[in-house]
């Protein structure tokens, strides 16, 4: 596995590597899925990757390091054949280590990787992850969101980064699977502040169940 340092706070129109950042796919979610949701999203992922071979080259998937929707996918996309990029916290330059909730998911999804890519933010609060977030679908070419259709909250931003990627013109897929659901389980991070100019949007695009 290879380490990359890329934390160049890249917006949508600053998308740096041009071609090869069209070729990734970013996953984003929400973390508090149950059990048996994960299994059901992993499997939507992995038949989503599979069509998608069929139809263009294969190209990386990337994640941010964390429980949820993001181990799902990259346990679809080691499934699939895919090489994996794993987006690690750190702060001054050297990893960060991640919250307890987010500790064992974490080490599967570097197992896995065939990359970690580097990128400076708190794990601890939820501004900061949605920051990452928004940085790591800026420069791909492809988000999958695994999100019910609820507004974003203090907690939970997944609305808020669909609404980030259209308005950027990366195209989005809606992974919400017939019979998935949400845990209590434990708290995503804490918000630090509320964050301006981010709306809910409207559940769109392909479902696959």
């Amino acid at each position: 596995m290879s380490t990359t340092a890329r934390d160049n706070g890249a917006t949508g129109d600053q998308v740096p590597g041009g071609g090869a950042a069209d070729r990734e796919i970013a996953a984003v979610g929400h973390a508090d899925l149950t059990p048996n949701t994960l299994a059901l999203v992993e499997s939507a992922f992995q038949e989503r990757l599979e069509q998608l071979e069929r139809h263009a080259e294969p190209g990386p998937v990337m994640v941010r390091c964390g429980a949820g929707a993001p181990l799902a996918f990259g346990r679809a996309a080691s499934a699939s054949g895919r090489r994996l990029v794993v987006v690690v916290p750190t702060h001054n330059g050297v990893p960060t280590m991640p919250p307890r909730r987010d500790r064992m998911a974490t080490g599967e999804l570097l197992n896995l990787a065939d990359q970690a890519r580097l990128l400076s933010y708190d794990p601890n609060h939820r501004d900061s992850c949605v920051g990452a977030d928004e940085r790591m679908i800026a420069t791909s070419g492809l988000l999958l969101a695994v999100w019910d259709g609820s507004p974003s909250n203090g907690r939970d931003a997944t609305a808020h980064l669909v609404t980030y990627a259209r308005a950027r013109g990366v195209p989005v897929e809606i992974v919400w699977p017939a019979g998935a659901e949400r845990g209590t389980g434990e708290a995503p991070p804490a918000p630090s502040a509320t964050l301006p100019g981010r709306e809910p949007a409207e559940p769109s695009g392909a479902r696959y169940s």
